[in-house]
C-alpha cells in the first residue's frame, strides 16, 4: 500500500466526538457525514482493478465505483483519501476518513480495532509465476520464495496463519509451504520483481487473481499456476463505535446486491460476477 505519515487525533477540527479510547460515540460519524455531505473513503491509488488513480487525480476502479454510489445512496458526495494500508488496518482513525472500501477482508484480528458492516464481494487468490517458469503446480513452489504483500491476508496464507472470521467463507487449506516469504508495500510490486525474469528476485507471488489478470492484461509476462488457494471475503470496514453508521452501510450495499448494482461493477472491472460466492 502507498505511503503516508500517520497523523494525530484531529477529532475537534473535524467535529468528531470521540471517546477516551478513540471510538466514536454511535450515530456521531453518520451525523458528521450528513452534516457536511461528504463521504471520506480510503483507498489504495495503485492497486487496480479494484482502485487507480488516473494521471488526471481521478480514480477509477470496482472499489471506486462501490464507494461513489454507497455516497450517492447516502445522499452526499465521495471524497477519497490514500492513507497506508497499517494505518487504515490499525483502527483509531480518528475521523481522518468514515469508511475503507479497500478490499479488506475481515479477519478476526482486524475485528479487535474495526468493525466490518458489509460484505460486497469475494475474490479468488492465486499464484503467479512469470511466464518463462517451468513451474506447473502449486506443489512445485514448494521451498521457493514467494512475494506478497506484507499485512496482508496473502501474507497470512503464505505463513499458515489466516483467519477469515465472516459467514459463508469456503473452506480452504494451505497447499505451498514457501523457501521464504518476502513482503512489499502492495501487490503490485510483486509483479514488477517478478517481470525481472524467473527466479532474478523472485520464483512466484500471490494475489486477487482479479489483480493478476489486470496486470497480465496491462503486459506484464505473468502466469496463473493451478486453481485458487482461497476465496476472500471482502468487506466495508468502519472505525468501532458507530452502529447507525453500520446498519446504514449494511443495509445500502445489501440493497446493491438486490437491485444487480453490485454484479453490474464486477462484470464491468472483472469480467464475471464475484458479488457472492458463486
Amino acid at each position: 500500500m502507498t505511503i503516508r505519515c500517520k497523523l494525530g487525533l484531529a477529532a475537534a477540527a473535524l467535529g468528531l466526538a470521540v471517546s477516551a479510547t478513540g471510538t466514536a460515540m454511535a450515530g456521531e460519524v453518520l451525523d458528521r457525514i450528513r452534516e457536511e455531505g461528504v463521504l471520506r473513503v480510503s483507498t489504495d491509488p495503485a492497486y487496480p482493478p479494484q482502485s487507480s488513480q488516473t494521471p488526471d487525480g481521478s480514480f477509477e476502479g470496482f472499489d471506486i465505483d462501490v464507494a461513489t454510489e454507497l455516497a450517492a445512496r447516502m445522499g452526499v458526495e465521495v471524497e477519497f483519501v490514500t492513507p497506508a494500508w497499517e494505518i487504515i488496518t490499525a483502527g483509531n482513525w480518528g475521523g481522518r476518513w468514515d469508511v475503507s472500501v479497500g478490499s479488506m477482508t475481515p479477519t478476526a484480528q482486524r475485528a479487535e480495532v474495526l468493525d466490518f458492516p458489509a460484505i460486497y464481494y469475494y475474490t479468488p487468490a492465486a499464484l503467479v509465476v512469470h511466464e518463462d517458469s517451468a513451474v506447473q503446480s502449486v506443489e512445485e513452489l514448494n521451498g521457493t520464495a514467494i512475494g506478497t504483500c506484507g499485512g496482508c491476508t496473502y501474507d497470512n496464507y503464505l505463513n499458515h496463519n489466516l483467519e477469515i472470521d465472516a459467514q459463508d467463507v469456503p473452506p480452504f487449506e494451505y497447499v505451498v509451504e514457501p523457501g521464504e516469504i518476502r513482503t512489499y508495500e502492495t501487490d503490485t510490486n510483486v509483479f514488477d520483481d517478478l517481470r525481472l525474469g524467473d527466479g532474478v528476485r523472485l520464483d512466484a507471488g500471490i494475489s486477487a487473481l482479479p489483480t493478476i489478470q489486470a496486470a497480465i492484461d496491462a503486459g506484464y509476462p505473468l502466469r496463473v499456476v493451478g486453481e485458487p488457494v482461497f476465496y476472500e471475503p471482502l468487506s466495508v470496514a468502519t472505525d468501532k463505535g458507530d452502529a447507525e453508521l453500520n446498519a446504514e452501510v449494511a443495509r445500502i450495499i445489501e440493497e446493491m446486491r438486490a437491485d444487480g448494482t453490485l454484479t453490474g461493477f464486477s462484470e464491468t472491472w472483472y469480467g464475471v460476477d464475484i458479488s457472492s460466492v458463486q
